[in-house]
């Protein structure tokens, strides 16, 4: 029998289930009171981390800078002042907000080809990102890593990685120093839909299940693993079914809502912490732009895609907030021109930064 997941949020006088839209809640500064859920017929009671409305505030300008980040980034691969190749996540941006938002200051966080979105939701500075794919001197692995290869351990962050299903035994690594100092620090592995098909994604999960490792695997199902359809590369409905096989709760949520996704994570930290073990979290989003520079998205129609900007993350918190009085028309402006321009900074900061020095070529290389 696999892991089921039921759960109901007491809000004051008002009950909603998760599934139910944040935009039919009406209590901005409340603290919800316990949340209850069942695993395999046990149930337990849990408090959950208050999320005020500031945080959801905090989750939009956040969300904002990395969408602009991403154009601005498309369309300098477009112009071609930046070199090679980048895989945008445009779309998903609640899914990397929502998750980072979930950790705590030590934790470890393994990212994908895919990954300007989850450095910067983990404190990333968009100056040294920008710069790195500019190729300057001043990024994050001085100018030599490009789009897929940069890290800050002082953040956690260790890196994305550019072998589909990479860095989820890197997560499992890290998961496995964590228990052996135990130092109560989790992983959180990011990795796509298509990387639930790699082997390292069945050996990683055996090892974890049997060693009880503390991390947090979250798949990012956003439909496709380059122009496959995930219903053709699947048997089963939910990638979180895989779980069941390992022995660990695997709970499906909605991506394209940040508060939905850093609840889902908070859960799984803290089982993990207390030496629970794995979760497998399958975030259901959708690839808005195409896989890489040059992909023309010849594989699904303009009407399913516009299905899926009807569906867009960050709208869908806008118009929550803007609902509920939160956020006003001013509001909304002040913080779209504020993340604009911290991409604007941020190419600015790369125009004028450095190349490396020639004579460095053969630093760092060790074969």
């Amino acid at each position: 029998m696999g892991w089921t997941l039921t759960l109901c949020t007491t809000y004051d006088s008002t009950s909603v289930r998760d599934e139910t839209r944040w935009e039919n809640i009406r209590a901005p500064n409340s603290e919800s009171k316990t949340k209850e859920f069942r695993l395999q017929g046990r149930t337990c009671m849990y408090r959950k981390i208050r999320c005020a409305m500031q945080e959801l505030i905090d989750h939009y300008r956040t969300m904002l800078v990395i969408r602009f980040f991403e154009e601005e980034v498309e369309d300098l691969f477009s112009q071609g002042v930046v070199k090679g190749t980048t895989h945008p996540a445009i779309g998903q941006e609640a899914v990397a907000v929502g998750a980072c938002a979930a950790l705590r200051p030590g934790d470890y966080v393994t990212s994908t080809h895919r990954g300007h979105g989850h450095f910067l939701a983990r404190g990333g500075d968009p100056k040294r990102i920008m710069a790195e794919l500019f190729g300057k001197q001043s990024g994050y692995s001085g100018g030599r890593g490009g789009s897929q290869f940069m890290a800050d351990f002082s953040l956690g962050f260790l890196g994305g990685n550019g072998i589909t299903g990479g860095s989820i035994p890197v997560a499992t690594g890290a998961a496995l120093s964590a228990k052996l100092q135990a130092s109560e620090q989790i992983a959180l592995c990011f990795f796509g839909d298509g990387a639930a098909n790699q082997g390292t994604f069945h050996e990683s999960l055996n090892l974890v299940a049997i060693w009880k490792l503390p991390v947090v695997y979250v798949c990012e199902n956003n439909m496709y693993a380059m122009s496959m359809p995930v219903g053709d590369a699947f048997a089963v409905t939910d990638i979180a079914d895989r779980a069941a096989g390992y022995g660990f709760p695997g709970v499906v949520v909605d991506g394209n809502d940040p508060i939905a996704v850093q609840r889902a994570v908070e859960t799984a930290a803290e089982r993990a912490r207390q030496g629970e073990g794995a979760t497998l979290i399958e975030c259901k989003t959708y690839r808005l732009s195409g896989h890489s520079r040059g992909d023309q998205r010849h594989y699904r129609t303009r009407e399913e895609e516009a299905r899926a900007r009807a569906a867009d993350p960050i709208l869908r918190l806008r118009e929550m907030l803007s609902a509920d009085g939160t956020l006003s028309d001013e509001d909304d402006v002040s913080l779209k021109d504020e993340a604009r321009r911290v991409v604007s900074d941020a190419v600015t900061f790369a125009q004028e930064s450095e190349y490396p020095d020639p004579t460095t070529l053969e630093k760092g290389v060790f074969a």
